[in-house]
């Protein structure tokens, strides 16, 4: 991406996020000709696409931190521990002033209340601009929703600064969930039958994007929030509809991986990291040459030549491990390198040995070699691919009571590869508790490392959470969704504590 211009709220970038929505001064400066042109809304747009990969790291440990995958052995100190653990008060209430996402989407209200009064040379590209806004708005309000429930909503740009009229009360999630809906609506009416990719590239919103998160969307809002089998529906029309735009599974998984990989046809919406530019966040996956080059990986052969870069602050569960133990499902080798501190004479270990275990590199986004001697973290990160979308529909089939074999199937068959036999591998429709939990499975194996654990259990309903995460035992069904901070409430008078904690 581009380096950006974007003139805007210069207040909220001098203030401490804590003090989003409780600012105490008004900007001196004001947004005054920067609307004016094609130029100053396109330069607008890029901006907001560099906003979104400053906040995708607490977008990843939002969506996986605090789920099952991670709290194993690391070869440093470990990072996020209270979060793996779900061990948080009030007091250590975590991501305070809503994790910085205001400030983002002041830029998008920015955007979607003066863009359409900006004339443009080709007013469909200012639709596909408008299209894009309105999907990446809902999709900070659904984070916002699936973190703290009740959150604040604003629509409007801050050109003006009212002190008075800054503070804002938590709406009700379910009016959330409304403008959630309407947003995404508004995104589709503006991409109309427009199924291009901005630019040709995945590192923009698009009408596929959209789509994605509206099947997200519906099916949280219809088994969570009482939507039942219309927001079942919607989720299943919309995530068929994406093939239709280009979108298809790769014939590979490990297709989808590495720099060379990056605009592959089952990437739908991914965030964009170049050497010079921005690193991404999965250097804290490897290790130091000190940890790794006396070990050996699982086939015997000694590490002392790989190249490395990094630290390694986040270490797979045993749960994990044992989970992709299966040599003939390719999600094993592109996920991890399991790193033994001996040989076992030349033979390596097959299968996970946990007495001679050491630890694990994420292989998965492991970036390119710089030439140096080191690692470049430069890999885009996607966000929505075409297997997501196959087992969403999954899962809106199953809570119709239709059968979802047929879509979980499609994803063993490309992580089996030549090994698949139907015979052991294939998935046949059960009940419907039995479908819930071969769909969480498969996307575990499918989605490591990629931000998606936390919002799966969640989405398959508190039941699936609480018996899957360790930290989590009946009773903290009040922790899914997170407190806010006291000096929140502090600078705020409007706002009230999550439910379920204390001051």
């Amino acid at each position: 991406m581009k380096k950006y211009i974007y003139i805007l709220f210069a207040v909220f970038a001098l203030s401490a996020c804590e003090s989003e929505l409780e600012i105490t001064s008004p900007s001196e400066l004001t947004a005054a000709g920067f609307w004016d042109t094609e130029e100053g809304a396109k330069a607008a747009h890029t901006g907001l696409y560099g906003t979104y990969r400053s906040s995708n790291y607490t977008f990843w440990l939002l969506g996986e931190i605090r789920s099952d995958i991670w709290g194993g052995d690391t070869f440093e100190s470990a990072s996020n521990t209270s979060l793996i653990e779900s061990n948080f008060t009030v007091t250590t209430a975590p991501f305070g002033g809503w994790a910085g996402f205001y400030s983002n989407l002041h830029k998008l209200n920015d955007f979607i209340v003066n863009v359409p009064n900006v004339t443009f040379t080709n007013e469909i590209e200012k639709k596909h601009l408008m299209g894009q806004a309105y999907g990446l708005r809902a999709f900070y309000y659904y984070t916002l929703l699936k973190t703290w429930g009740d959150v604040p909503i604003v629509l409007e740009p801050l050109t003006d600064v009212n002190p008075e009229g800054l503070s804002r009360a938590r709406s009700p999630k379910n009016e959330v969930m409304a403008l959630i809906k309407s947003d995404l609506a508004a995104s589709l009416t503006s991409f109309g039958s427009d199924n291009s990719f901005w630019t040709g590239s995945k590192v923009y919103w698009s009408k596929a994007a959209t789509l994605a998160l509206k099947g997200d969307v519906f099916i949280w809002s219809g088994n969570l929030m009482g939507g039942g089998a219309a927001d079942f529906n919607e989720a299943k029309t919309a995530l068929q509809q994406i093939a239709a735009t280009g979108i298809s599974l790769a014939s590979s998984y490990d297709n989808l991986w590495g720099t060379d990989n990056e605009e592959n046809n089952e990437f739908i919406f991914s965030v964009q990291y170049k050497e010079n530019e921005a690193t991404n966040y999965y250097n804290n996956f490897t290790g130091r040459a000190t940890e790794i080059l006396p070990t050996f990986n699982d086939t015997g052969a000694s590490m002392q030549d790989f190249i490395i870069g990094g630290a390694n602050r986040y270490g797979p569960s045993e749960k994990t491990l044992l989970l992709l133990d299966d040599n003939e499902d390719a999600r094993k080798a592109a996920n991890f390198i399991y790193l033994y501190s001996n040989d076992n004479g030349g033979a390596g270990y097959q299968n996970y040995d946990a007495s001679n275990y050491f630890g694990a590199v994420f292989a998965k986004f492991l970036g390119a070699e710089d030439g140096t001697g080191g690692r470049i973290f430069e890999n885009d990160l996607p966000v929505y691919r075409y297997a997501d979308v196959l087992l969403l529909l999954a899962e809106a089939k199953n809570l119709l009571g239709e059968d979802p074999s047929g879509e979980i199937n499609q994803i063993r068959k490309r992580a089996y590869g030549t090994n698949y036999v139907a015979a052991t591998h294939a998935y046949v429709n059960g009940s419907s508790v039995d479908n819930v939990k071969a769909i969480l499975q498969e996307r575990n194996k499918e989605f490591i490392g990629e931000g998606k654990r936390w919002w799966d259990l969640r989405r398959a309903g508190d039941s699936y959470t609480i018996d899957n995460v360790p930290f989590l035992s009946p009773g903290d069904e009040y922790k899914l969704v997170l407190p806010i901070t006291l000096d929140m409430i502090g600078r705020n008078p409007f706002l009230e504590q999550t439910s379920g904690y204390t001051n």
